[in-house]
């Protein structure tokens, strides 16, 4: 009948990407926290077994180690078979390495369990296997949609970290380790079965609003700045050829070798300098917390100003969050633990938002994911090198201090390689598009 409205069902491809980042915000949710829980499962370790701390944090390390290794791996079967295969497979080594966790009684069964099993399925599920596919499905609001995916981390740490405490306090550390598989397992694992590698699988363009493309091509607002760049076929060996893939690959390193070097210590650290564990494990999730509304709000800026400013707002986050670090080693206060939480959870967390879009305009096109997969190794190298490095720093020298000073260090060298690798000279955000079209119109 002229004049009906369509069926519901016929708007709902239009929604479909939204529904990826709302399944994406889940994932997060319980994945990251999965992994975050190592902190908390630092100092049990300690206590019940003597193990020296290097040891202990070590396995975290060795975890991420072959998680480097495998990457590129799974960078090529996300481009070929999308995210259930990659996504589920993590789940499937996450849960089991959960559940085995609760029998550990050897080192070897610490760096099999909670190392190589929960740290290559949060791999698979987490950051770094959504940066594979998200960007497919967004143009415009790139960054806000990622960032509100990411932010899932953060809503679950505020709920799940503190709840976690407390079965460690009350049953002990095996018990929350086999609750926290069966959650991943039984919540998580049904959604992957929804999930798709782009739009175009499932008969949409970016952004879920089709002709959106050539609409801003029609309008002389293209985002390419270099077309000879963006014309290249990229490949991962043509990637690798170039000084701006290395440059990305050493700002991934030192920025997740200063997010993972406090992450992991940072229960154990704050209890020994006089906080109470549940006000450790707090703090731990209010990070998370924090960083929702950094996350959404700098991704969103991120559209609006380019990816090389938040990228180094987020290093300036985790540089201050060192610095208040040492001054309660000195000095324990609330102001200063509040300072912490704050820089590292509200911008230097942000860094998640744009670490995919960085990537994606630069080396866009079918072999994105082999080519973010082979970035992906030095990403996880540095969360490998941090929590190591700062476990053998304090084992040597009794104190974390030298450690954090590197990791400070590591935060300037982060933010000056994406300057120099520049996204915003091959392709410009949506925000800049606006401006150079005002321009261009205006006659400037």
């Amino acid at each position: 009948m002229q004049g009906a409205q369509p069926h519901w069902s016929s708007r709902l491809p239009f929604y479909y990407g939204w529904v990826v980042i709302g399944i994406a915000f889940v994932t997060m949710a319980f994945a990251v926290t999965a992994r975050t829980a190592f902190s908390l499962l630092l100092p049990p370790l300690i206590t019940e077994f003597g193990w020296d701390r290097a040891l202990v944090a070590g396995a975290f390390s060795f975890g991420f180690l072959v998680s480097a290794i495998t990457s590129p791996i799974f960078g090529r079967v996300m481009d070929r078979h999308g995210p259930r295969i990659v996504i589920g497979s993590g789940i499937c080594l996450m849960s089991s390495g959960l559940i085995l966790a609760s029998a550990i009684e050897k080192p070897w069964q610490l760096y099999a369990t909670l190392g190589v099993l929960v740290s290559a399925g949060a791999n698979l599920t987490t950051y770094t296997a959504h940066s594979l596919f998200l960007p497919n499905w967004f143009v415009r609001r790139r960054g806000l949609a990622i960032s509100i995916a990411f932010s899932g981390a953060g809503a679950g740490a505020i709920v799940l970290l503190p709840w976690l405490q407390t079965i460690i306090g009350r049953d002990g550390w095996r018990t929350s380790c086999w609750v926290m598989g069966l959650l991943v397992l039984l919540v998580v694992g049904p959604l992957t079965l929804l999930l798709r590698r782009a739009p175009e699988d499932i008969g949409l363009v970016a952004d879920g609003a089709s002709g959106s493309a050539d609409a801003a091509q029609s309008r002389g607002k293209s985002n390419v700045v270099d077309p000879a760049w963006a014309a290249v076929d990229w490949t991962l060996a043509r990637a690798m050829r170039t000084s701006r893939f290395w440059w990305i690959a050493l700002g991934f390193f030192c920025a997740l070798f200063a997010w993972y070097c406090i992450q992991v210590h940072q229960t154990q650290y704050l209890i020994e300098i006089g906080f109470k564990p549940l006000v450790a494990a707090w703090s731990l999730g209010i990070i998370s917390v924090v960083a929702i509304p950094g996350q959404i709000g700098l991704g969103a800026l991120s559209d609006r100003i380019g990816r090389e400013w938040v990228w180094m707002a987020a290093c300036c986050g985790f540089a201050v969050c060192y610095v208040a670090l040492i001054a309660l080693q000195h000095a324990p206060s609330y102001p200063l633990l509040y300072l912490m939480v704050g820089s590292q959870g509200f911008f230097g967390y942000a860094a998640t938002s744009v670490m995919g879009p960085i990537v994606v305009e630069i080396f866009e096109g079918p072999h994105y994911g082999s080519i973010f997969g082979a970035i992906t190794v030095p990403l996880v190298g540095g969360g490998a090198a941090g929590p190591w490095v700062a476990g053998v720093v304090h084992d040597a020298t009794g104190s974390y201090r030298l450690a954090f000073l590197l990791a400070i260090a590591c935060c300037a060298v982060s933010a000056a390689a994406i300057w120099i690798a520049a996204p915003r000279e091959v392709r410009l955000v949506p925000g800049r598009i606006s401006t150079r079209g005002a321009a261009q119109e205006s006659g400037v």
